[in-house]
């Protein structure tokens, strides 16, 4: 099974706060080269537009992000999320995550939070706030003593950080929302938002 990590270099993280928009937002995604949609648990049109694209973008893996609790997890999964990323972890959060069925990345920050979860078999980790906890520097300087450990770092990126951060050996691919301007989502200019997404499917470590 192909790992999230190496689905596409970027990983648009989404806030839907319509889920009218859903499917039309994800074509355009898909369609720029960015079928793995990270929508966020953040509004109450989250899991509508996840069961929206799940049903009608047959080419979009979309996945759920601000996933902070066990309800959450089983919520998403019944709304069709194909993969689960949280911004944190705890026991009880990572234990239903992997219960769940699907691929999930639970969010670290710290040297400590990372070697927990590879005492638990854990992997593969989103690094959040990625910029704010230490960037590049900080995820290159994990690469020597946790080379098993790959990294989806969100948080503050942008196009012109990203590839520093995918030229990087222990990253997979980068979390970020600069494809999707906030202007361009209140036109609903999905043509705007395919152009940008190509832009972003174009990078590459």
């Amino acid at each position: 099974m192909t790992s999230l990590l190496d689905l596409a270099p970027v990983v648009p993280v989404v806030v839907i706060e319509d889920a009218a928009d859903a499917v039309p937002l994800a074509r355009a995604l898909v369609a720029g080269g960015l079928p793995t949609i990270e929508v966020t648990l953040r509004t109450p049109a989250a899991l509508d537009a996840i069961r929206a694209i799940s049903d009608e973008v047959p080419d979009a893996v979309v996945g759920a992000g601000t996933v902070i609790s066990a309800d959450g997890v089983d919520a998403a999964v019944a709304a069709g999320a194909r993969f689960l990323v949280s911004p944190g972890w705890t026991q009880t959060l990572l234990e239903a995550m992997q219960r769940s069925g699907v691929p999930f990345l639970p969010g670290v920050s710290t040297t400590s939070e990372v070697v927990a979860l590879l005492e638990r078999g854990v992997d593969e980790m989103k690094f959040f706030p990625a910029e704010a906890a230490g960037g590049t520097a900080y995820l290159r300087s994990l690469a020597g003593p946790l080379p098993q450990v790959r990294f989806c770092p969100t948080g503050g990126i942008s196009l012109a950080s990203a590839p520093s951060y995918l030229a990087l050996p222990n990253v997979g691919c980068v979390g970020g929302t600069w494809m999707l301007p906030a202007d361009a989502l209140a036109a609903k200019d999905w043509g705007r938002i395919e152009e940008l997404a190509a832009g972003a499917a174009a990078l590459r470590g």
